[in-house]
């Protein structure tokens, strides 16, 4: 991967240079995400800037579950979120935290807070704080700001004790109820949520707000350059309020980025949350989903999300990619490590009636011709073969050079045949297909007098297998569905075709799932699983061979 320079390594080299705050000290770095649910390609963009910042500044990245909510946080994601970002190539047990080991910590630093009359307990609920917010002309109001120290600290601590009941009382830190960004009118820390944490359990019934919870976990860890998106650009004042307030010697360095955001999908956690649970996809891991378990199941590979991420780059510029981008990045991987396949998706019988009855061949053909070291395989020809039924029309069209009566044509790795006749059913359905061979053109010699226009691909109908192949499309007709309030109003219903007929060349037999091919002329295709009710293998198109983005 190409290194990018971009204003984050610019002004992290400043930062560490001899004139710099951090100079001396090695860079640490940390990804953050909540486990209320699987990540996205969003989330690797984020994962690769904070990992390979740490990696190319000689410092450390932690991987913290930022577990706060434990009313949308689960164990499932906790290990989905690990998985994934042990896939894309990063170490997860190494410097792995998690924000519930300072919870204890956050309590007191509140204490603190409130002993400095920085904070104070407020009885309003969340639908009067925000009557109570006020506008650009009015400032927030709040009739529990000016409760003494002792009173509130003895609130604080019965909330602690859960005494009170859910909603019942906030703390809120004490800023500035006029200020210009709302996020600082006494913004709320700690609200009362008698739920289960997946770690630790009903050991506490209030729970710390992100926006009080992350600076104090990044200065806890000694992170020096907390990396995240422009979303928290607003948050950032708070964040340093935080800090600047608690007795702590880390002082994190807050720089923002640019969300990744792709064309024909939502990135939105909570809308691909609703997908899920209204059954609309079929799990977090659908390979139609922007999940980096459902692109590693439709087939990605970690090398082109990574050149992807390269590719787009790091800035403050909120733009949408398309969807293609992403796409080229894996073709271009894919290209150069895909083993071809010969694989039939729609057969239709191909009879070759002067090839004797009896006859085999066998033939040897390279696996890759971008890889000198991905070697040869050998597939089987013979008089009965599969090939696929658009490569056949009943009568000429212009611009149609494949099989029709009368037209010769190549077939892969093998040799030219001329097309005699067919036969159909009553319905008018090709059944099959008869052809001659022509012997001398075997090697790609050329048949005398004809101009062979066209090679088509092929199984041999006694060395191939049964499979399943999926076919996806956009998840949405919309180019910008995250923009739409109705954005389910959008979602393709033909996003999924399922082809239960296929025909695989037998050397496929031993593939596992994640395995991935191409197959000749069809695309990129990757084992899914295998259907144990049927001992049918299962194969996810990952992208076609030529980019079939629609406008």
């Amino acid at each position: 991967m190409t290194e990018n320079k971009n204003f984050i390594y610019s002004t992290i080299e400043k930062d560490f240079s001899e004139s710099g705050e951090f100079f001396g000290k090695k860079i640490h770095t940390r990804f953050p995400p909540e486990p209320n649910g699987f990540l996205h390609i969003g989330h690797a963009k984020a994962i690769f800037i904070n990992f390979l910042a740490a990696e190319k500044f000689g410092g450390v990245c932690n991987l913290r579950m930022d577990d706060t909510n434990p009313s949308k946080e689960d164990t499932i994601f906790v290990e989905s979120i690990k998985r994934d970002i042990k896939w894309l190539g990063f170490d997860t047990e190494k410097n792995l935290h998690y924000a519930s080991d300072y919870f204890e910590d956050m309590y007191e630093f509140a204490k603190k807070l409130i002993k400095k009359n920085l904070a104070y307990v407020c009885d309003l609920s969340p639908e009067e704080t925000k009557k109570f917010r006020g506008d650009l002309k009015t400032p927030a109001t709040s009739p529990f700001r000016n409760r003494s120290i002792e009173e509130n600290l003895d609130l604080f601590e019965r909330m602690r004790n859960s005494e009170f009941e859910d909603g019942a009382k906030t703390l809120r830190a004490k800023i500035d109820l006029f200020s210009g960004n709302f996020n600082m009118r006494d913004p709320v820390l700690y609200r009362i949520m008698k739920k289960t944490h997946h770690r630790t359990g009903n050991n506490w019934p209030i729970y710390p707000m992100y926006d009080y919870a992350h600076p104090i976990e990044d200065a806890i860890e000694n992170i020096t350059h907390s990396l995240c998106t422009l979303e928290f650009e607003d948050h950032k004042p708070l964040y340093e309020w935080v800090i600047n307030n608690i007795d702590i010697n880390n002082k994190p360095k807050r720089i923002e980025f640019s969300r990744l955001n792709l064309d024909h999908t939502v990135m939105s956690k909570r809308k691909l949350k609703f997908l899920v649970d209204k059954k609309l996809v079929l799990g977090w891991d659908d390979p139609r989903m922007p999940t980096i378990s459902g692109l590693r199941r439709r087939g990605f590979t970690p090398d082109s999300i990574k050149n992807f991420c390269q590719q787009i780059g790091v800035s403050k510029s909120v733009s949408t990619i398309e969807y293609q981008v992403l796409e080229n990045c894996l073709r271009d991987d894919l290209n150069l490590k895909a083993n071809r396949i010969m694989a039939v998706l729609d057969p239709v019988k191909l009879i070759i009636e002067n090839y004797p009855e009896n006859k085999e061949e066998e033939f040897e053909i390279e696996n890759n011709p971008n890889s000198n070291s991905a070697g040869k395989r050998k597939i089987i020809f013979g008089k009965n073969l599969f090939v696929e039924r658009s490569d056949f029309l009943k009568e000429k069209t212009k611009n149609f050079f494949r099989l029709f009566p009368g037209s010769t044509v190549r077939l892969k790795s093998a040799y030219a045949i001329t097309c005699t006749s067919f036969r159909e059913d009553s319905d008018g359905n090709i059944t099959e297909i008869f052809c001659k061979y022509h012997p001398e053109t075997f090697g790609g010699k050329n048949l005398d007098g004809v101009k062979i226009k066209s090679t088509i691909h092929w199984v041999n109908t006694n060395y191939c297998f049964n499979a399943q192949a999926n076919i996806y499309d956009s998840l949405f007709n919309c180019e910008n569905p995250e923009s739409e309030s109705d954005f389910l109003k959008y979602i393709n219903k033909n996003s999924l075709k399922i082809l239960k007929n296929c025909k695989i060349e037998n050397n496929l037999k031993n593939c596992k799932p994640g395995d991935t091919f191409q197959f000749l002329r069809n695309g990129y295709f990757c084992l899914d699983s295998i259907d144990k009710s049927s001992n049918i293998m299962i194969f996810n198109k990952t992208v076609s061979l030529k980019s079939s983005y629609k406008k």
